[in-house]
């Protein structure tokens, strides 16, 4: 059993937190609906203009779950163009 997480830090269109809480909201609901991975903002809360997100899986193979975490990287980058990806880092637990 191999334990993968993912911390993508984004930097977001929005001049509220209001804005922010729709933009991560959405992202964080289909990618757990797409990938079936667990998923939430896990710092910057209070920053408009920033986010942090920690996405984890359990997979029974290592490549299974960094491939996982890889194509939901690139998801989010393909489907929300507006949004971009400041840092992101898969760990092995």
């Amino acid at each position: 059993m191999f334990v993968h997480s993912l911390t993508i830090h984004l930097f977001l269109p929005s001049h509220s937190l209001k804005g922010k809480r729709g933009i991560v909201k959405s992202i964080l609901a289909r990618v757990r609906n797409g990938f079936n991975v667990s998923a939430a903002e896990v710092d910057l809360q209070d920053v408009h203009g920033e986010a942090l997100l920690g996405f984890a899986v359990v997979t029974p193979s290592r490549a299974a779950g960094r491939h996982l975490l890889e194509r939901v990287e690139e998801w989010i980058a393909e489907e929300r163009p507006d949004v971009e990806i400041a840092a992101a880092e898969i760990e092995e637990r």
